[in-house]
């Protein structure tokens, strides 16, 4: 690994950093020395020796910093030590061991850990990097909410339904010219948990509903920027990434202020005897609270923070799934003809019900494979300990940082025959039959395992299934398969890097 790697912001800040991590280095150092050692310190897992103050930033490429733990792990084991700068984080890694941890050892490594831009985007609510009491009640009425609307269940299905018709006519619009997909997909898949949380869809060419999703889109790219990480490892470094911390807040401030207009407007309307969404069934159990004299949970700031997590988690993990499904097929075309070959014997030109997923077995595959291989969040989002443990024989203290590394588990050579490449066979049987390995865990797994799978899994399967029966995907006039970049863009998602498809109508060739 390069141990300049990190050093790819702008040199002024490199020298600034630099500098002031060397004034405080020899501070540390001596606070460290006089403190009193710890005897279970000697039991703690092992890792690469850390510098004052600077940890192992030296050993970390900030744009690829799974890459610099995966190769960590074959070096010190599943279970080591890596100094994040001054905060000292345990990784998981392999299947075996993420498994252990996050299921068998769910209590004790399920708390999220409060990363200081969640903390600064006011994320003490909501549903995705809450602890405690608050996360399980609004856990449990998320999942409850979105069940009740349909995830998962008939009407969840017939939405998605509708909704490729809007998106086929998008990419018919394109008359077989390349285009950048990113944009029509993430509309069609943002609309999905739009209906089910605000009861309605919008239009591809609504200005507010484009700038919500863009913004939730460039949020992800911003969280997983190298200032970024930076800065969640030193805060007050602030002034010397300000431009990426601004903006960032700006984001944030805009969709607080979009979603909250949604939801205000939802009130006015609402309903207690029809519930739309999920919105509407917060306020109506908010009202019932109120006529007792405590909300408890349900209030305002609540409602606002779970409805953005909702949007950003609905939208961007399986947009980009897609997007990769779609890339994928262009860069193996004898992959995608052996979809379409299955497709048009099993199905022909009718509409694809997810029933029909079991008949399917290739496909099937394929879009599991995309999963595995695109691998979205390869860190999952950072955890922490609840209590103090010992685990596989090392003592991890309590509130230590945990990373369950899932690029070690969708890519871990005990389990899978071909870990780095494109091998839709990793979920077929010798006969031919789909089946789905204990290592497949894109979603995370355990407790704080993605809460919508479930709809994740049938959109995944209606939208790809759709568009394969529609068109061809091929890379832009000229320009070979080999050519496309399967590289992906720096973020705290792993996303395609721009490109270009051209959807070509099978009707006409």
């Amino acid at each position: 690994m390069d141990g300049t790697a990190w050093l790819s912001f702008p040199l002024s800040a490199s020298s600034v950093l630099v500098s002031v991590l060397l004034l405080l280095a020899a501070y540390v150092a001596c606070r460290s020395a006089s403190s009193r050692p710890d005897p279970r310190r000697a039991s703690e897992p092992p890792g690469p020796r850390p510098l004052p103050l600077l940890g192992n930033l030296l050993h970390l490429n900030l744009r690829a910093p799974h890459r610099t733990l995966l190769e960590m792990s074959k070096k010190y084991g599943p279970v080591f030590t890596f100094h994040m700068g001054p905060k000292k984080v345990v990784v998981l890694a392999g299947y075996q061991t993420v498994k252990e941890a996050l299921v068998e050892h769910a209590e004790e490594f399920g708390e999220r850990e409060p990363l200081n831009t969640f903390k600064e985007d006011k994320q003490e609510h909501g549903v995705l990097v809450t602890n405690g009491d608050t996360w399980k009640e609004m856990r449990r009425f998320a999942l409850s909410n979105l069940r009740d609307f349909g995830m998962g269940k008939k009407a969840c299905e017939d939405k998605i339904v509708e909704e490729c018709q809007h998106l086929l006519e998008v990419f018919r619009n394109f008359k077989d010219e390349a285009f950048d997909n990113h944009g029509p997909i993430n509309y069609a898949v943002s609309n999905i948990i739009c209906s089910l949380v605000f009861g309605s869809r919008f239009r591809y060419d609504d200005p507010a509903f484009v700038s919500m999703v863009r913004r939730a889109g460039r949020s992800v790219e911003i969280l997983g920027s190298p200032s970024l990480q930076l800065y969640n490892m030193y805060p007050w470094l602030g002034k010397w990434v300000s431009s990426a911390r601004e903006e960032l807040r700006q984001l944030a401030t805009a969709n607080r202020k979009q979603a909250a207009e949604l939801i205000r407007g939802l009130k006015d309307t609402l309903d207690p005897r029809s519930s739309r969404g999920l919105v509407d069934a917060f306020l109506i159990r908010q009202r019932e609270l109120e006529d007792s004299g405590n909300v408890g949970h349900y209030h305002d700031p609540n409602l606002l923070m779970t409805v953005l997590n909702l949007f950003a988690g609905g939208t961007e993990t399986t947009s980009t799934t897609l997007r990769w499904a779609l890339l994928f097929m262009a860069k193996y075309p004898h992959i995608q003809e052996k979809v379409q070959e299955e497709l048009k014997y099993v199905i022909g030109d009718r509409q694809v019900q997810v029933e029909d997923r079991r008949n399917l077995p290739f496909t099937n595959a394929v879009i599991h494979e995309t999963q595995r291989l695109a691998d979205i969040l390869p860190m999952s989002v950072p955890h922490r300990t609840s209590r103090d443990i010992t685990f596989r024989g090392f003592f991890i203290q309590k509130w230590t940082t945990v990373h369950p590394l899932l690029t070690s588990v969708l890519q871990d050579e005990s389990q899978w025959e071909k870990p780095t490449s494109f091998h839709p066979q990793h979920f077929l049987d010798r006969d031919g039959k789909f089946v789905k390995p204990d290592a497949f865990m894109p979603f995370s797994a355990g407790r704080r395992a993605c809460l919508g799978e479930s709809l994740a899994r049938m959109e995944l399967f209606i939208f790809f299934v759709t568009l394969l029966q529609h068109f061809c995907f091929r890379p832009p006039a000229g320009d070979p398969e080999d050519r496309l970049d399967l590289t992906p863009r720096v973020g705290l998602a792993l996303a395609p890097a721009p490109h270009r498809l051209r959807a070509i109508s099978r009707l006409t060739g």
